[in-house]
């Protein structure tokens, strides 16, 4: 009888991390159990510290964050306010939930520089070394190695990214859930920066996220831990995503499930 792996594919909220723009970086304030025990006082009256178990009470911690940070489920919305050419796009507690359990595929470019454009051809070759051909829903993981850089300032640069053509590939197919490991879904920004600024086409902006315009779709980024899958298929994918009311994105904990021999 074979045995089940659960493959965590996520990176954990921290506080302080410089592996976001400073104004997305998490802060989180905790309260311990001691603290916990003076903040039950207000809930129950009368009590004394003396009276818990310990002398202590419960553990809470406080968040400053965003949506998009750690590893979180980007909803169409966040990419323009229509999709499919003109839908009202949706927020992430309006995705539905079967975009989200569904098989895995895995494809590695880490040979691929950081910033180069992950393109139609790159995906073609890939799809022809694993001998795979993609079907409606199926979720597909793009391995960069940049989340070997995660905690670093140098995340923020790691990575190759996927292009306006390369996204549609993915999406005229059916598919509606992509992730990656690095911080976008796009080319690590200061790149897209560099080229705007060198040729100032506005078109290379963002150009994989509002490919969801035409035909919506949602990716995870901050992904991790997808050369622990250990096959480019043959597994399924778990990502459900926190439901937020109206929200552009939601916090997930995406897992890889593969079933062994």
């Amino acid at each position: 009888m074979g045995r089940r792996r659960f493959v965590d594919l996520s990176i954990s909220i921290e506080s302080g991390l410089p592996s976001d723009p400073p104004i997305m970086i998490p802060n989180i304030e905790y309260m311990d159990h001691s603290r916990g025990a003076e903040q039950m006082k207000d809930f129950f009256p009368g009590v004394h510290k003396e009276e818990l178990p310990g002398g202590l009470g419960w553990a809470v911690e406080f968040l400053t964050l965003t949506t998009h940070s750690g590893t979180h489920l980007d909803a169409p919305y966040h990419y323009h306010p229509t999709m499919d050419r003109g839908r009202p796009a949706l927020t992430i507690d309006r995705i539905p939930l079967e975009w989200c359990f569904s098989e895995g595929v895995l494809l590695d470019f880490r040979h691929k520089a950081d910033g180069d454009r992950i393109t139609v051809k790159d995906l073609e070759e890939a799809l022809d070394r694993i001998g795979y051909e993609l079907k409606p829903l199926d979720i597909v993981l793009i391995q960069t190695g940049a989340d070997a850089a995660w905690g670093t300032p140098e995340y923020l640069l790691k990575g190759a990214g996927m292009d306006r053509e390369s996204t549609l590939f993915l999406t005229e197919k059916g598919v509606k859930v992509t992730g990656i490991d690095a911080w976008s879904w796009d080319r690590p920004l200061p790149y897209i920066a560099r080229e705007f600024a060198e040729t100032r086409n506005p078109k290379v902006i963002w150009e994989a996220h509002f490919a969801g315009i035409e035909i919506g779709y949602c990716h995870m980024e901050k992904m991790a831990n997808l050369s622990q899958i250990g096959r480019p298929t043959g597994f399924t994918v778990c990502c459900f995503p926190t439901n937020i009311k109206k929200a552009s994105a939601g916090w997930v904990r995406p897992v890889a499930i593969v079933d062994e021999p």
